[in-house]
C-alpha cells in the first residue's frame, strides 16, 4: 500500500497544496496573492483572509491533480511555523479539521526544514541528483540567512545565522527605496543583469565567526542615496541598473564569505543553497563559479522550489511519516518557531 502525503503550506502570502506518493511528487498547486503588490508588502490581516478563501480549492485541486481521494491519503503535513501567526493557523486549522472529520493523522513541518530539504523532490518517473550526506546548506530566504550542516533527514546543526535582518530582507527594502515595489528581489535581479556591478561600494559587516548582518548594508545603501539625491534628483533612475548590480554583488560577496569560511572549518564540499533568494541568478551564478574553483560539489534547486510551496512540506511530513512521528491535535502554530531537529 502506497504512502500517500497530503502537504498544505500557509505561513506567508502563498496558498499551496501537494500531494507526494512514496517519496514522488504528484501534484504541487500554489495560490499566489497578487493583493499585496500595491501596498509594498504583505499585509497579514489580508494574508489570513485570502488564504481562508483559497485553501479549500487548493487542496481539492491537488487532490484532483495528482489522482487522489482525500479516503486515501496517509497523513496530512502542514507548516507550523515560523510565518505570520494569522496565515498559519488557517492552515493548521484546516488540517486538524481534516484529521478530526476522516481520521488522517498529523504531522507539523518547520517551514525553514521544507527549504532544506527541496532539493530532495522527485517529480513522478524522474530520478534527481541530490545532496549526499553530510552536506552544507546555504539557506537564504526573505526571513532567514542560515548556515546549516545537514547530517541526514532528520539531524542537523545550524552552525551560522543572521544576528539582525536577512538576505532576503536587504534585497526587498533596498529594492522598496528605490521604488522597485514589491517583490523587491526579483526585480532587482533582472535589472542587475544589465548593470555595472563594480560602480558602487557600499558598507560591509564585520561579523566575527560564520553569522550574517545586512542591517549595516542596508543602511550604507539608503545613506548613499540619501547623499546623491541632494546632488541629482533623478540619481537612482539614472544609475538603476548599476546601483541594483552593485548591492546584488555586494549581498552575493557577504553570503559567500561566509560560507567558504564554512566549508574550511567543516571540511564538507558537498554545499546546496535554498529558499527564496536562492532563485537569484547572481548567487547561483557565484556560487557556480566559487564551487568549480574549490572543487565543491555544489546543488541548485529548481527556481520553482525556491519559493514557499507545499511539495517541500509533504516530502518532510513524509521522512517523519516513515520514522513513525505523527503529532496529536494540540500541536499549535508558532510564528517564531525554532528552527532545531
Amino acid at each position: 500500500m502506497s504512502d500517500i502525503i497530503l502537504g498544505i503550506e500557509s505561513s506567508c502570502d502563498d496558498t499551496s497544496a501537494a500531494v507526494l506518493c512514496d517519496g514522488k511528487l504528484y501534484s504541487n498547486i500554489i495560490n499566489t496573492q497578487a493583493i499585496h503588490q500595491k501596498y509594498g508588502g504583505v499585509v497579514p490581516e489580508l494574508a489570513s483572509r485570502a488564504h481562508q478563501q483559497n485553501i479549500v480549492l487548493v487542496v481539492r485541486e491537488a487532490l484532483e491533480v495528482a489522482g487522489v481521494k482525500l479516503k486515501d491519503v496517509s497523513v496530512v503535513a502542514f507548516t507550523k511555523g515560523p510565518g505570520l501567526l494569522g496565515s498559519l493557523m488557517v492552515g493548521s486549522s484546516f488540517a486538524k479539521g481534516l484529521s478530526v472529520s476522516t481520521g488522517i493523522p498529523v504531522i507539523g513541518v518547520n517551514h525553514l526544514h521544507g527549504h532544506m530539504f527541496a532539493h530532495f523532490l522527485r517529480e513522478k518517473d524522474e530520478e534527481s541528483f541530490v545532496p549526499v550526506y553530510p552536506f552544507i546548506c546555504l539557506l537564504v530566504s526573505g526571513g532567514h540567512t542560515q548556515i546549516i550542516v545537514v547530517k541526514n533527514a532528520m539531524d542537523y546543526e545550524i552552525i551560522g545565522s543572521t544576528i539582525d535582518d536577512a538576505a532576503g530582507e536587504a534585497f526587498d527594502k533596498c529594492a522598496k527605496v528605490m521604488g522597485l515595489g514589491y517583490p523587491g528581489g526579483p526585480m532587482i535581479d533582472k535589472l542587475a543583469q544589465t548593470g555595472d556591478s563594480n560602480r558602487f561600494k557600499f558598507g560591509k559587516p564585520q561579523i566575527k565567526g560564520l553569522d550574517y548582518s545586512f542591517s549595516g548594508l542596508k543602511t550604507s545603501f539608503l545613506y548613499f542615496l540619501r547623499d546623491q539625491l541632494k546632488v541629482n534628483n533623478n540619481f537612482i533612475q539614472d544609475n538603476l541598473n548599476d546601483l541594483c548590480a552593485s548591492l546584488q554583488s555586494e549581498i552575493v560577496e557577504i553570503l559567500l564569505d561566509k560560507l567558504n569560511k564554512a566549508v574550511k572549518m567543516t571540511g564538507i564540499k558537498e554545499i546546496a543553497i535554498s529558499g527564496g533568494v536562492s532563485a537569484n541568478s547572481g548567487l547561483r551564478s557565484a556560487l557556480t563559479q566559487l564551487g568549480g574553483t574549490n572543487n565543491w560539489q555544489v546543488h541548485l534547486p529548481k527556481i520553482k522550489y525556491t519559493t514557499d510551496n507545499a511539495a517541500m512540506i509533504a516530502l518532510v511530513g513524509y521522512q517523519r511519516f516513515l520514522s513513525g512521528k505523527t503529532d496529536g491535535l494540540d500541536v499549535l502554530p508558532q510564528a517564531r518557531l525554532l528552527f532545531s531537529p
